[in-house]
Order: C-alpha cells, then sequence, then structure tokens
C-alpha cells in the first residue's frame, strides 16, 4: 500500500528532512493585523520575530482551513492509497479537528488523522517514525500504532522568557503562569496530556535549562533503549547551538538534531525560548 504522511508547518522540519522523507504539511499562518502569512510559505521565521520587534500589537495564529486539508489530500489521491495526518495536540489547536473533519468527508482516498499530542520537536518525532515505516512497507494500522507509543514515550520541556504571549494566547492558564510573571522567575514548563503545563519554577533561564538537562539526563541514564533528541530555539541559534554542543559531548549515546520554533508556535513562545524533547529512536532499534 503507498501511504503519504502529512504533517503541518508546526513539526518545523527542514527542507532536506520532508523531501527525504517524502512529506507532505498544511500551513498555518500568523496574522499581523490584517494580513495574514503562512509559515513556511508567505514568511520566514527571521522575519518573523523582526517583524514582531517592530509590531505595535502582538500577532495572533490562526490553523489551516477545511480547504487547505481538502486541497492537499485530493493531490495525493492519484499517487497514494491512504493517507496518514499527524498533527500538533487538540488540545492547544483546532488544527486536527480540521483534518478529522475533511477525513469524514474526502473521496477517493482513505485518511487517518493522528493528534499526536505534542507540538514541534515532539511532533516531528511522530511524522519522521511514520514517514521511515512507510518506507518500509508498513501498514496504516502499525503506523497508527507506533504514534500512540510515541505519544507516551515522548517528553518536550522548554522555557520562555516570557510568559505573556501564552497566557494571552490561551496556552498556558492564568492561574499557573500569572504566578510566575509576578515573580519575575523562568519556569520550566512541559506538555501533558496535549496540554502545556508548569514543571518548575527557577528564578534565572540559566538554572532553568539547567533543570531541564537533569531531567533529560535521568532519561538517559534509566533508558534501556536508544534515544534521539531534538534542541528547539525561537531566533536564539546561537545559545541553543552552544546547549546542544555540550550536550553531545555528554551524552554520547544519544542521536541529537537541531530545530526551530517558527512564527506560529513563536507567537506563543516568544522570542529566545529553548527547548528540548526526546523519545525512542526506532531506526537504533
Amino acid at each position: 500500500m503507498r501511504i503519504a504522511i502529512v504533517t503541518d508547518s508546526t513539526a518545523y522540519l527542514n527542507e532536506q528532512e520532508y523531501k527525504e522523507g517524502n512529506i507532505h504539511f498544511v500551513p498555518l499562518s500568523c496574522i499581523f493585523g490584517k494580513k495574514v502569512y503562512k509559515e513556511e510559505i508567505d514568511m520566514t521565521t527571521d522575519e518573523f520575530f523582526e517583524k514582531v520587534r517592530e509590531a505595535e500589537q502582538l500577532p495572533t495564529s490562526s490553523q489551516p482551513t477545511v480547504g487547505d486539508f481538502t486541497a492537499l489530500y485530493e493531490s495525493l489521491q492519484d499517487d497514494y492509497d491512504a493517507i496518514i495526518s499527524i498533527h500538533l495536540s487538540s488540545r492547544i489547536s483546532g488544527t486536527f479537528q480540521n483534518a478529522l473533519s475533511v477525513a469524514k468527508s474526502i473521496q477517493g482516498i482513505s485518511v487517518h488523522p493522528v493528534d499526536s499530542g505534542l507540538a514541534g520537536a515532539g511532533l516531528a518525532f511522530q511524522v519522521k517514525e511514520a514517514a521511515r515505516m512507510a518506507k518500509l512497507g508498513k501498514s496504516v494500522n502499525d503506523i497508527i500504532e507506533r504514534m500512540e507509543e510515541l505519544k507516551s514515550e515522548t517528553e518536550i520541556y522548554f522555557v520562555v522568557d516570557d510568559l505573556t504571549n501564552l497566557i494571552k494566547g490561551g496556552r498556558l492558564s492564568k492561574t499557573a503562569g500569572g504566578v510566575a510573571t509576578l515573580l519575575r522567575i523562568k519556569p520550566v514548563l512541559t506538555m501533558r496530556a496535549g496540554e502545556i503545563i508548569p514543571f518548575d519554577k527557577i528564578r534565572t533561564k540559566k538554572k532553568a535549562v539547567r533543570k531541564m538537562e537533569s531531567v533529560f539526563e535521568e532519561s538517559v541514564k534509566n533508558s534501556h533503549f536508544p534515544i534521539q533528541a531534538t534542541v528547539v530555539h525561537a531566533y536564539c541559534e546561537e545559545e541553543a547551538r552552544e546547549f546542544m554542543a555540550s550536550l553531545e559531548e555528554k551524552y554520547p549515546t544519544v542521536r541529537f538534531n537541531f530545530s526551530f520554533l517558527g512564527p506560529v508556535v513563536g507567537v506563543h513562545t516568544g522570542e529566545g525560548a529553548i527547548g528540548m524533547s526526546w523519545t525512542k529512536d526506532y531506526s537504533r532499534m
């Protein structure tokens, strides 16, 4: 069976990963005033953060439309027998629901939407593993089962410089975020059951990043299987690359990747966020 792998732009894969995995995506959008920009199509990440610095009002974000999904799915009908469509957590975006809506009505190809329960690098792990399995000729059921395994096995932690955007955008509760803002701390945030929640309250960004690493260190020590990890950043590449270089030196058994937080996630994290995600590395098992 020829299986197409679809995701959305918040997986933040690079051009090579899309090409090598034969992965397709629908873009989410960021909105400045009345102007809508599709991320990775109309606006680069660098352009976005530069524009935010100059903007009087914070931008907002929006999910792909039913029409976006319909157009992409229909374009794949001639070359594939089925589509597995993997998207960021339904608890923080309506993207998955729109994919599900189109999947129920589209004719000519079977579409299987998957709620990753994650975002960014966590979503990317599922997408790349699905693409690898599709190339190996695995069935739709086998791939979806693996996605569920990865959902429960993947950890995401990140540190933001300012919680204002996350709270205003409804991605973090006012109760959880308000205390941190008041005390001017740098909380370590994580994702649980598809939602963003505080993990620990730290006074400085440097200590918060160190805390994130200590959680990772415990996972590596206690793991009985190969681990892959991704370091991500929101427009603070040099700082993030230094962090990853230190991790690579300390944890030589881990396969590391480097990624970024683009406009749609960057709307909420703000500039300067650093995070990391890790999970099982099935390609080495």
